[in-house]
């Protein structure tokens, strides 16, 4: 709906003009032509209807969608993964009955008791082996697809993924390096915190060439910087294999990703995970605002250079956090947030918090893929993961030369 704007009080309005109400844009209504009235919270407009585009989303080419998280929408995400997480419990290479299991996992509940009949060492199996694979391959699912759509909003990119930076590059180097130099014994211990260390590492050289190269950091100049990172880090990691042609195995299983890591690795990637994705949501509406292009949003008051640092340390953050526990596992930062854009419109308010829900039962789902489509045996994660987003990164290149075309 819309109201004249002589009876709407928006100052220099002529008569006969249109202005959108906050009412409309709840209800979803297609913004009317003509430009912006001048709102002094946000400063001067840009193009004609870029700040409106930068709040309801309509950059992302869904007109009048709901820019705000609604709560059926959310709850649907929730049940999602709940069942996603269900299923990976209840199934599994050992033969255990899956009413026992849901039973166990009843009994598991607080003042809930319930009598599944499962011996110590199947109780032992759920609770050390499927429960803590299952929550970790929630946790980096999550943190993957969450940093593949910060990446997309900084780099108004459909193709962004969560190593773009450099930061799966550094990660492999370091790991490489800790399996050829450091001793068996301290192995274990060292490699989450080399891959965290390198992936960070990784992101903050090529973000520091991009500036340099750029003087200020455009989106191009960050890209083609983590590309040259990536080539160059690729390299010694190669170099380095060959130090140790007996670990190639082990480097190789890690590289291709592995979510089994434990209740430990859990730990360890909790306050980290907590933080970046708490930075990443809290800037979903200033990456709506930073779509309609860099001109335009710091002509409505958007400190450019600083959201898109800000959103870049988050999202590498959650990268690192996530390489560090599993690996390498390619994809998920580039299927979801498609699959979320499509369902739910182009608001990274939106986007932001259903990739991270999506994220999770994705991974989830595919690590049950992989331990289970050869029982006894198991393919890595990454395999899975690769044998979805390949073609799904086919169909998006496609649709994106089609709309540039």
């Amino acid at each position: 709906m819309t109201r004249s704007a002589r009876s709407s009080g928006v100052p220099g309005a002529r008569a006969g003009d249109t202005v959108r109400t906050e009412e409309d844009a709840r209800d979803g209504d297609a913004v009317p032509e003509g430009p912006p009235p001048h709102d002094p919270d946000r400063g001067t407009a840009g193009p004609a209807g870029s700040s409106r585009r930068a709040e309801t989303g309509d950059h992302a080419g869904n007109p009048g969608r709901a820019a705000r998280l609604r709560p059926v929408t959310a709850l649907t995400a929730v049940g999602a993964l709940l069942a996603s997480a269900l299923a990976a419990l209840l199934v599994g290479a050992a033969d255990i009955p899956p009413g026992k299991v849901a039973l166990q996992l009843l009994d598991w509940l607080p003042f809930v008791s319930a009598d599944p009949g499962l011996a110590p060492v199947e109780q032992g199996l759920l609770w050390e082996l499927r429960l803590p694979r299952v929550l970790l391959a929630a946790v980096v699912g999550g943190l993957l697809a969450c940093a593949g759509a910060a990446y997309q909003g900084v780099f108004r990119n459909p193709l962004a993924d969560p190593y773009l930076l450099g930061a799966a590059a550094g990660a492999g180097l370091a790991t490489t390096a800790t399996v050829v130099f450091a001793r068996g014994d301290d192995q274990s211990l060292l490699i989450p915190a080399a891959a965290f260390a390198g992936a960070i590492g990784g992101v903050l050289l090529a973000y520091a060439l991009g500036n340099i190269a750029g003087r200020g950091g455009g989106t191009a100049t960050l890209v083609l910087a983590g590309v040259a990172v990536s080539s160059f880090l690729t390299a010694i990691q190669t170099f380095l294999q060959q130090l140790r042609v007996e670990e190639l195995q082990r480097i190789y299983s890690w590289i291709l990703g592995n979510v089994g890591g434990g209740w430990s690795q859990i730990g360890l990637v909790a306050p980290y995970a907590a933080v970046s994705v708490v930075i990443m949501l809290l800037h979903g509406r200033l990456l709506d605002v930073l779509s309609v292009g860099d001109d335009e949003a710091a002509s409505l008051g958007l400190n450019v250079a600083r959201v898109r640092f800000a959103v870049l340390l988050a999202a590498s953050l959650a990268t690192a956090s996530a390489v560090a526990v599993s690996g390498l596992i390619g994809f998920v930062g580039i299927v979801v947030p498609h699959a979320v854009r499509r369902l739910a419109g182009g608001s990274y308010r939106v986007v932001l918090p259903l990739s991270l829900l999506g994220g999770g039962a994705f991974l989830v789902l595919a690590d049950l893929l992989a331990r289970t489509v050869l029982a006894p045996a198991e393919l890595p994660i990454g395999v899975v993961t690769a044998f979805v987003g390949a073609p799904f990164f086919v169909a998006v290149l496609r649709v994106t030369r089609r709309a540039d075309a």
